[in-house]
């Protein structure tokens, strides 16, 4: 007994804490657009009752009328009262409904705009790299984009839950004065437990809903899978597409099995004994009715009245469709993105002093000192007590395995991480004292892993510097030392084009050309004042021609600007002033192609074996009839 009642109890604040939720959207929904709709709502539960009462009176009159006892007139004032009623009442609830759209956007965006502030809150992306955080950004992306589910939608349910439970305020009031207060108690119990059943098994059933969010993850990830372009071509050229199907119905099944199980616990068999306590009581108070009317106590119009008051009391005991779900799915996308907030704030980082002032506006030295940087959960270090000197105005090119921390390094540099020990410094500057943003403005960076901006051609360039975005001329430049103007200007709308097939008029790129919009966006940045340019291979997805005429102009490109060069392709580094081997977060070797040849180490194995292949494959290429004759 103790735990039921401490069970109910709990529910009730958790309900009583989820509705404090809801209001608290109040600032954002707007104090006006908010009086509007409560005022509206409160007119949908006083009308009802109105409209009963009037067409009650209606009925009551209609015999004195035909008797001739009492003037028409009599009969047309009550009725013409229940029609204005019932037409106020159709224009309020369109009212609401517009008003409950206004109410729920406003909402929504607001929680948009705290579900973007996080994402972009921290300066450092290493939160943003935890599996953790991502479910929880996931989870909050993919509630908001439910409209009956999203706190907008909760805030005007919440509002529009007035109105139903004025009509049981009002028609209660109406038993208890033409029945007494006893016969409106009984009505009002079966409402109440009746509602009681109906949202509680709602709330109920939410809970289970929320234990299935890794297998409904699961299902929204395959059935994107089948629906997407992204695997389209593998899926049908592997002949995935039947185990893709049935995977998802395993699946789906999986998800929908617990649900519907508890369905059936919480509404079937609890309805068979809230229907049977139901129909007692209501039984109870049509039967007094009835007695009442015989005896003479109770007139026509009260009987109407009764009938009326009653039925509309069962009604209001059931589903509240603006109001139910809404109020008790729509906090979860707030939940989710309170979860992404807390979950962000978490990562503390470094605070941006900016004790030694903006950086220098020429290109910097840079020296990693006893550098050291783990991922979370990781069983080492990538970059371990790292000592590397990169000499001002040069190109020093990183090469090494895959893992060996190239790109951990530059991110570090371009204070995407902090490290965990040692220091990164410019021209003698920890880049730790330097005000964030305007270090990152110095870096131009090609990522390997670069974006693709659905925007237009000028402006995926032109973000390389995004305060100078109206710069046409230098966008046309960056675009020309790329070696991609002739090949934008041929779009549709040259530089204005769309680069996405998802818009109408926009086209795509293909891999090459869009790694040369990275080069031209890193470019641009720096036309307007980056002095430090990384190129993390910057021509992987280039064919051998165009990345031979990129490496001749490399030079002219890079000159006067401090650059780092990671290519996995060491006949491309070998142009570089520098060139840094690294292995297991280390420098192992480094010098001047020729010198570290001379040293015959690792370096200088790798390229006679890189090398080798291509004599071979071009040897391959060459003998490739002779191989065909022989076969």
């Amino acid at each position: 007994m103790t735990t039921s009642t401490t069970g109910t109890g709990q529910q009730w604040r958790e309900a009583a804490a989820a509705r404090l939720r809801i209001a608290r959207q109040f600032p954002a929904a707007g104090p006006g657009w908010s009086a509007v709709a409560l005022a509206l709502s409160v007119s949908r539960g006083v009308l009802p009752v109105v409209f009963a009462i009037a067409v009650s009176v209606t009925v009551g009159r209609i015999g004195p009328v035909l008797a001739g006892t009492t003037a028409q007139a009599e009969v047309w004032w009550p009725l013409a009262a229940a029609g204005a009623a019932l037409i106020a009442l159709q224009l309020a609830e369109a009212a609401q409904k517009a008003v409950a759209e206004q109410l729920g956007r406003r909402v929504d965006g607001h929680m948009y705009r705290r579900l973007i502030a996080a994402s972009l809150s921290t300066r450092e992306i290493t939160p943003l790299e935890d599996p953790a955080v991502l479910d929880e950004l996931g989870e909050a992306g993919h509630e908001l984009r439910f409209a009956f589910r999203t706190p907008g939608a909760a805030y005007a349910g919440l509002i529009a839950l007035v109105g139903p439970y004025t009509q049981v305020v009002g028609f209660t009031v109406v038993v208890a004065v033409v029945l007494g207060p006893w016969a409106a108690l009984a009505m009002l119990v079966v409402v109440l437990l009746f509602r009681h059943g109906q949202r509680g098994g709602l709330r109920r059933y939410a809970r289970v809903i929320r234990d299935v969010a890794a297998l409904r993850r699961e299902s929204r990830y395959l059935r994107g899978l089948a629906m997407g372009p992204a695997a389209a071509k593998e899926l049908r050229v592997f002949g995935l597409t039947g185990w893709l199907t049935e995977r998802y119905r395993q699946v789906y099944r999986r998800v929908l099995a617990p649900v519907w199980a508890e369905r059936r616990r919480i509404y079937l068999r609890p309805y068979l004994l809230y229907t049977a306590v139901g129909l007692v009581g209501v039984a109870a108070v049509l039967a007094l009715a009835g007695v009442r009317a015989a005896d003479g106590a109770v007139d026509l119009a009260g009987l109407a009245l009764v009938l009326q008051a009653v039925m509309a009391l069962i009604r209001l005991g059931e589903f509240y469709p603006d109001s139910d779900t809404q109020t008790q799915y729509g906090m979860n996308a707030e939940t989710a993105v309170t979860a992404f907030e807390r979950a962000m704030a978490r990562y503390a980082e470094p605070p941006d002093t900016g004790r030694a002032g903006p950086p220098a506006t020429t290109a910097p030295a840079i020296d990693f000192t006893g550098v050291r940087f783990g991922y979370p959960g990781a069983a080492r270090p990538v970059l371990d007590d790292l000592d590397l000197h990169i000499p001002a105005g040069q190109c020093t090119a990183l090469v090494g395995a895959n893992g060996a921390g190239k790109t951990t390094l530059v991110k570090l540099l371009a204070r995407l991480y902090s490290p965990d020990a040692g220091t990164v410094r410019a021209d003698g500057a920890d880049i730790a004292d330097l005000p964030a943003r305007d270090w990152q403005r110095r870096i131009a960076v090609v990522f390997q892993d670069f974006v693709r901006y659905e925007l237009s051609a000028a402006a995926n360039i032109g973000f390389g510097a995004v305060e100078h975005l109206d710069d046409r001329a230098g966008v046309r430049r960056a675009a020309q030392a790329a070696g991609l103007l002739d090949t934008l200007d041929a779009l549709p709308n040259g530089l204005d084009t769309v680069l996405s097939r998802a818009y109408e008029g926009g086209l795509d790129l293909s891999g090459g050309q869009w790694q040369r919009i990275a080069i031209a966006r890193a470019l641009f940045a720096l036309y307007h004042g980056s002095t430090v340019l990384v190129l993390d291979e910057p021509t992987a997805a280039l064919d051998v021609r165009a990345e031979a005429e990129f490496f001749a102009r490399f030079a002219e490109l890079t000159r006067g600007r401090t650059t780092i060069l990671i290519s996995h392709r060491l006949s491309s580094v070998r142009l570089a002033d520098r060139i840094v081997l690294l292995d297991q977060g280390k420098v192992v070797e480094q010098g001047s192609h020729d010198e570290l040849m001379a040293a015959g180490g690792r370096y200088a194995a790798m390229f006679t074996l890189q090398a080798e292949r291509f004599a071979d494959d071009a040897d391959d290429a060459d003998s490739g009839p002779q191989t065909e004759v022989v076969r």
